[in-house]
């Protein structure tokens, strides 16, 4: 495939091939006027991990749309060669924040990807029906907290026992198959397990107002204590915490492998589960759920853009969904008065400061907590090469992008990292443990329960 059109003249060119979209293309998801806001000036490269790390135009966010748009044109087909490029993407969204003309790039490359996979590509891996690795891992086991529990048990087991260090010192981990032995590389320190929080938590002092905790699937099997640490600080905020026994999965494993349906089915079950009406706003403190509530309406409108009830119920849903420290900023902090002495560095989750432009808030939150000072985190804002699977997926990428960040790190002299995101905690945790390093990873609200005198073990 020849390079990106980056001359004029060929850019030039292409305003003269029709833009109306035959029906058995590509793209028939996606609003074409989206690609035309798209001028291809070129500040979104310098935000752009992968084009950062390859400098290939292709590799770029306007290079990705000019894909897009000349295979849902018909000027290009979708081969093998298009579709790593588009596959290499990993949606972290840094060229919406980069972009002046407002470029809607997320809705733009998913809805793409989910009919790429739908739909197959010449010599491509998406032509294929899902593998093992995405029928009984991704989809499997990863939305399902209960099965992972269960799952993490012996990994626990051997933790405590120090056989998972064994295993890896005599190289029994490399029998595993290569995506397994990135799972076991990527497996954090599993902390004890408390008892499950109660589906009512009641507000400390004044109830100021009344939220619904939605706690996950991997974030609530592998960081348990985080979703523990959330409803402390909200109860110390006169929050009074509800906790639906219902809610699932929030879709984005799903939607971001291609498997829109099963994502949609996940959205709506949501919905149902939530009492949206009663609450002031739904907590969330991992930033890929987050951004993956919040665009419920925009894929509901995509897959079925006539169906009005579904649309007004998720976008319902998703008016009331806040990040915690977003949230807390919003009601105003109760003064936190323990002391946290620690010098930490925090790093931006790509779909919290991008996705969801919730950037400040938990820098805010976290300068009040006595004791606690942070430091600036260079390229703090870019992806950390988590993005959901991306790393089990894109494993080549995903390193030379989690080495990129562990530099930055280190040249922080920090002794904690700060991170609101399950995906990149275990990404950076995996970078330390990898380079001997013994850095925590923590999220702001491990760190504010503390300060609001939350003992350790929750």
């Amino acid at each position: 495939m020849a390079e990106f059109a980056s001359s004029q003249s060929e850019s030039t060119a292409t305003e003269h091939v029709s833009t109306t979209p035959a029906p058995e293309r590509l793209g028939q998801t996606i609003e074409y006027e989206r690609f035309l806001d798209c001028v291809h000036c070129g500040l979104c490269t310098s935000a752009c991990p992968t084009y950062l790390e390859t400098g290939n135009e292709n590799d770029s966010p306007r290079g990705r749309i000019y894909l897009m748009r000349a295979v849902t044109d018909g000027r290009l087909e979708l081969t093998g060669s298009v579709t790593r490029h588009l596959e290499l993407c990993l949606d972290c969204r840094s060229c919406e924040t980069a972009c002046p003309s407002g470029v809607q790039y997320g809705r733009l490359i998913e809805p793409f990807r989910v009919e790429m996979h739908e739909q197959g590509g010449t010599g491509s891996a998406a032509a294929e029906p899902p593998g093992w690795f995405e029928r009984w891992i991704l989809h499997g086991l990863f939305p399902y907290p209960s099965r992972l529990k269960w799952a993490l048990a012996p990994a626990r087991l051997m933790q405590l026992l120090g056989l998972d260090h064994l295993a890896e010192a005599t190289g029994l981990t490399r029998l595993l198959p290569q995506k397994l032995q990135r799972m076991q590389r990527l497996l954090p320190p599993l902390q004890k397990r408390g008892p499950e929080l109660p589906e009512v938590l009641p507000a400390e002092g004044t109830q100021r107002a009344r939220v619904a905790l939605f706690t996950g699937c991997v974030a609530d099997a592998m960081f348990h204590h985080v979703n523990r640490a959330t409803a402390r600080i909200l109860q110390a905020n006169g929050c009074e915490v509800v906790i639906p026994r219902q809610q699932t999965c929030c879709g984005a494993i799903h939607y971001h492998s291609g498997a829109s349906e099963p994502a949609m089915e996940r959205a709506e079950a949501n919905a149902a589960a939530f009492p949206v009406d009663d609450v002031d706003a739904i907590i969330v403190n991992v930033a890929g759920c987050g951004a993956m509530l919040r665009d419920y309406p925009h894929i509901a409108h995509e897959l079925s853009p006539n169906d009005e009830s579904r649309h007004t119920a998720l976008a319902k849903f998703s008016a009331k969904v806040r990040d915690i420290s977003e949230f807390l900023m919003e009601l105003g902090p109760v003064a936190p008065t323990h002391e946290v002495p620690m010098t930490a560095t925090y790093h931006d989750a790509c779909h919290l400061c991008h996705a969801q432009q919730v950037r400040q808030q938990p820098r805010d939150l976290l300068g009040l907590v006595p004791g606690l000072t942070l430091v600036p985190l260079p390229e703090s804002d870019i992806c950390c090469g988590a993005a959901g699977s991306y790393n089990l997926t894109e494993p080549e990428m995903s390193d030379r992008l989690g080495q990129r960040k562990l530099r930055n790190i280190q040249s922080t002299e920090a002794e904690a990292v700060i991170s609101g995101n399950a995906g990149c905690t275990l990404q950076i945790q995996a970078m330390l443990r990898g380079d001997g390093s013994p850095l925590p990873v923590l999220h702001p609200a491990e760190i504010l329960a503390r300060s609001y005198g939350a003992k350790e073990d929750g």
